[in-house]
C-alpha cells in the first residue's frame, strides 16, 4: 500500500489498525515521516493495556543525525575561594577615578567598570 503525500513531503506510516471498538478498526493516530528523508523504518502495534487503543512504535534506521547546536549551560563560579578572591582584589582598588569624576552618571560608571572588571575576573565562566 503506497503511503499518502501530504504537505511538507509527509508521508503517513500506519498501515494498520489502532482503534479497536464494537467490532470497528480504524487506523487513527497516524504517524508522519518524511520519506525521503527515513526511507527505512519499521512500525509496529504496541499494546499498552486499553481496551480500545494500540499504541505505535516506529524505530528509524540508518539515520545520521548531526547535532548543530549543542546546549549546555554558562554558570559563573561561585564558591568560596571565588568570593574571596573578589574581596582581596577590590581591596587593593583606589577607586581615584570615582572621586575625580564630573556628576553623579559618570560617578557610577566609573564604580561599575571597576567592580564589573574584578566580578569577571574572580567569577570565571564555567560550562
Amino acid at each position: 500500500m503506497d503511503a499518502l503525500l501530504y504537505p511538507f513531503n509527509l508521508s503517513g506510516t500506519l498501515y494498520f489498525p489502532t482503534r479497536l471498538q464494537n467490532k470497528s478498526a480504524k487506523a487513527i493516530d497516524n504517524i508522519f515521516i518524511d520519506t525521503s528523508k527515513f526511507a527505512n523504518y519499521v512500525i509496529s502495534a504496541l499494546y499498552n493495556g486499553l481496551p480500545d487503543h494500540d499504541a505505535q512504535l516506529i524505530v528509524l534506521s540508518d539515520i545520521d543525525i548531526t547535532i548543530q547546536n549543542s546546549k549546555f549551560k554558562i554558570l559563573r563560579r561561585t564558591d568560596t575561594h571565588s568570593i574571596l578572591d573578589l574581596r582581596y582584589k577590590l581591596s587593593f582598588e583606589t577607586w581615584n577615578s570615582i572621586f575625580y569624576s564630573n556628576g553623579v552618571n559618570s560617578m557610577f560608571n566609573s564604580f561599575l567598570n571597576i567592580y564589573l572588571r574584578v566580578f569577571y575576573s574572580s567569577f570565571t565562566l564555567k560550562k
